[in-house]
């Protein structure tokens, strides 16, 4: 079976079980979802989402981020990992934002990837979710999870990208990125897998990388 054969059986799977998946992290608007992204590096959502608030209630945008020091961020987010360096980069990059941007989150993959701290994926991130513009985010997980189905090579994050983006119509990469995110957390996930239990895996995944 083909990787686009393959493609064209996990998706209506993924449809069914999550047809509208939200964004697993709180926010109101792209300033609020870029910083979250960006906090949730090495993290996990619901960490996040437990100090977002207290955050946002001091500073819920560039410019107001910007007039904060570094140490009352860091402060607000003290228990998220890497807590230094991301209050550093969140008021760098706010500071930027006010700069050069007249304050706000630019609708640009380059311009967004330009700021202290904001990677390829969480520009990615942004650019869907924020602005409905096609991207297919890849994290570990969902690189983890296509090759674990045979749909990339492992290789890398970056041709995990490249090789989803070939066998998935770009008009399912918003929620597909979502969908695969909340699959491996429910039914494929890294430790304790069970292959016989998940239903992709069962069907279409590679016997020898089932661990």
């Amino acid at each position: 079976m083909t990787r686009i054969e393959k493609a064209k059986r996990i998706a209506p799977i993924l449809e069914r079980l999550y047809p509208n998946p939200p964004v697993p992290l709180d926010h109101k608007d792209p300033y609020t979802l870029l910083v979250a992204v960006l906090l949730s590096a090495q993290s996990t959502d619901v960490s996040v989402n437990k100090v977002t608030p207290g955050l946002f209630a001091k500073a819920d945008n560039a410019r107001d981020m910007a007039r904060l020091t570094t140490a009352q961020i860091r402060s607000a987010i003290r228990t998220i990992g890497l807590a230094p360096t991301k209050a550093k980069n969140i008021r760098a990059l706010s500071a930027l934002l006010v700069e050069n941007h007249a304050g706000r989150v630019p609708r640009s993959l380059e311009a967004l990837e330009a700021l202290p701290g904001v990677g390829h994926k969480t520009a990615s991130v942004v650019m869907t979710q924020a602005f409905g513009v096609p991207a297919f985010p890849v994290d570990t997980h969902i690189h983890r999870l296509a090759w674990r189905w045979g749909l990339s090579d492992g290789h890398s994050v970056e041709r995990t990208e490249r090789d989803l983006k070939r066998i998935f119509p770009e008009k399912s990469w918003r929620d597909l990125h979502l969908q695969i995110i909340y699959y491996g957390r429910e039914h494929c996930p890294a430790r304790g897998h069970d292959p016989a239990r998940c239903k992709i895996c069962r069907a279409y995944g590679v016997k020898a990388r089932m661990r």
